[in-house]
């Protein structure tokens, strides 16, 4: 069921994300990046597949950072197809990229997610998570940017 991506994940990966950001983002960037921390021992990318299916991605970053004096894994995105969903399985993914991240010497987890996605704050909020932080962005490429990142 959950099981490290592949290569040939990319396609469904690609999907799942551009689902979660509602947009269709470049394909060939997008796969460049995917090649790249799939090689990397600071990312991990885990996939749900269910019936020869990609049902869910869960990617992670590993940090050694000194306010903590460890290393702590930070969750980039999590997606879980829409057909998918309410089925339990982004529990059952929290639940393994834990468990991940414990075995790659991580004392941490935690994760950053859009004002507006009020479900999924519900979602974390009720597996455990605390909301301790606040994140502040600022795009270094185009102002108005920052305005799409948050949903206007």
């Amino acid at each position: 069921m959950f099981r490290k991506a592949a290569l040939e994940d990319c396609l469904d990966v690609y999907r799942l994300i551009c689902d979660l950001e509602k947009q269709e983002l470049p394909f060939d960037i997008f796969q460049s990046i995917y090649t790249e921390q799939l090689e990397s021992r600071s990312h991990s990318i885990l996939v749900c597949e269910l019936d020869e299916t990609v049902a869910g991605v869960l990617h992670m970053r590993f940090e050694r950072q000194l306010h903590h004096c460890d290393t702590i894994a930070e969750i980039m995105e999590f997606a879980i197809d829409p057909a998918f969903r309410s089925q339990g399985i982004g529990k059952k993914m929290l639940e393994y990229a834990c468990t991940v991240a414990k075995e790659a010497g991580c004392c941490q987890i935690e994760l950053a997610t859009n004002q507006l996605r009020k479900d999924a704050h519900r979602f974390y909020e009720r597996e455990g998570l605390h909301n301790f932080h606040f994140k502040y962005s600022k795009s270094l490429t185009d102002e108005s940017a920052d305005e799409n990142r948050l949903g206007r």
